[in-house]
């Protein structure tokens, strides 16, 4: 017997090894939640559900209701009055650039951009962003393991490496990188996929279909200049329509889309000719292009940036940035005014401050009632994710919302969002519970 216990230990050992090894987000997990005493916005309704509970089974929401549920054996959590979300979305999100100093990209190493992206990861979904779009950079390393419950991160919808022409929004490289030789291999950028050039209609369809390869559930594209590159000034327009066009048709091949980053409204309406589905920033889109966005149902995706809110190592880039945070007023009181469908996404990259991400989303009150906003950032931009089709990594549940079916993820909120927009600016004091697919990962109460 004790020769049998003996032999056991090391087995015993083991398994307390592995328990120990679970990280402490992962531990408070039950098969059955059940949220009592909290008022509820479902994501789509402007009046909340008062009084109501919330059973959630696994990683689902398997029952909303204003009459007392009974679910035995389940987790009960009494909110205590307080709201319930859904888990916020942001539609424009950089992964494995947010945490990066710009200097890195000279003197740094795909090692150091991962390291920086985990902790950013993790501090995105500590700010309630359950889900993000993102919106360039190799970032489907990270989504596997943050599904895989390695270390903790939102939803991540990769669009692969960010994809441009020479001398366009994505064309980092060094000022001695031209001319290129046929025979020249790719720098260390382009050939990590943090970056991606491309120059005609074949380089196109490479990248693009490289991005599909790699599980990119929609592509992104610059097809006009940018503020944070050297090369390319605000005013002009990218890539030619057939080249555009290259990568839309690619990407209905896969039943999904193409997102670009694009500022003056003659770039706009290439892009439009040949078949994008969302245009990221538009600042400087004419009465007509909205107008056209709104009756082609192409979503627009700006960010409210304000002056002084990034700060750029050369006068060139602060004055372009100028030129944007003057125009982000004028972009959304037009695009409301004309029904465009309109996203939110905070661009953060760089090494930001991007504590200030819930912050940025509650900006949006200038324009917009706390009702639409939160409308916004939840079932709205889960309508968008949706145009990636079968790519879309998270199809079998509902984001964005509370309701049957929809993923269990959601924000206990302390007070009410719906009348004060600054409760989703402090999310450090004013979240109470953060639960992303049936994991709670931060509880206050």
């Amino acid at each position: 017997m004790k020769l049998t216990m003996i032999r056991a230990l090391p087995l015993l050992y083991g398994l307390a090894m592995v328990v120990a090894a679970v990280p402490a987000w992962a531990q408070d997990k039950a098969p059955l939640t059940l949220f009592t005493n909290v008022h509820v916005f479902d994501g789509k309704a402007e009046k909340r559900i008062m009084n109501a509970n919330v059973l959630v089974e696994g990683n689902l929401i398997k029952q909303v209701s204003s009459e007392p549920l009974a679910a035995a054996n389940a987790k009960v959590i009494d909110g205590g009055g307080r709201t319930l979300i859904p888990g916020l979305i942001d539609a424009h999100w950089h992964t494995m650039y947010v945490g990066m100093p710009i200097a890195a990209l000279a003197n740094g190493d795909m090692v150091e951009a991962a390291a920086r992206a985990v902790p950013k990861a993790e501090a995105t979904l500590m700010r309630g962003f359950t889900t993000v779009r993102d919106m360039g950079g190799p970032a489907e390393g990270l989504k596997k393991i943050i599904d895989e419950g390695v270390v903790p991160g939102p939803r991540i919808l990769p669009s692969g490496a960010p994809i441009s022409q020479t001398s366009g929004h994505f064309d980092y490289r060094a000022h001695q990188a031209v001319p290129a030789a046929d025979g020249d291999p790719l720098d260390y950028w382009n050939r990590t996929r943090l970056l991606a050039l491309a120059d005609g209609v074949p380089e196109m369809l490479k990248r693009v279909r490289e991005n599909l390869r790699m599980g990119a559930a929609q592509i992104k594209l610059a097809t006009g200049g940018g503020v944070s590159s050297v090369y390319d000034p605000l005013d002009v327009a990218e890539y030619t329509v057939e080249e555009i066009k290259a990568a839309v048709d690619a990407a209905e091949d896969w039943n999904t889309y193409v997102a670009v980053h694009v500022m003056t409204d003659r770039a706009i309406r290439k892009s439009i000719e040949a078949g994008v589905k969302s245009i990221e920033h538009g600042y400087f889109a004419s009465d007509e292009t909205l107008q056209l966005m709104a009756k082609k149902g192409i979503w627009l995706d700006p960010q409210p940036f304000f002056e002084g809110d990034l700060e750029y190592p050369d006068a060139d880039r602060t004055a372009k940035f100028k030129q944007v945070t003057d125009a982000t007023a004028s972009i959304y009181t037009k695009a409301k005014q004309f029904g465009v469908k309109i996203a939110f996404g905070s661009d953060l990259l760089f090494n930001p401050p991007s504590e200030n991400q819930g912050a940025q989303l509650a900006r949006l009150g200038k324009w917009f009632s706390p009702y639409e906003v939160l409308k916004i950032a939840t079932s709205q931009n889960a309508e968008l994710l949706e145009l990636s089709g079968p790519r879309h990594p998270y199809r079998k549940g509902k984001l964005g919302l509370i309701a049957e079916g929809a993923y269990a993820d959601l924000i206990l909120v302390d007070g009410n969002p719906l009348e004060d927009l600054n409760l989703i600016a402090d999310p450090v004091g004013q979240f109470d519970l953060i639960m992303k697919d049936g994991i709670i990962y931060k509880n206050a109460l």
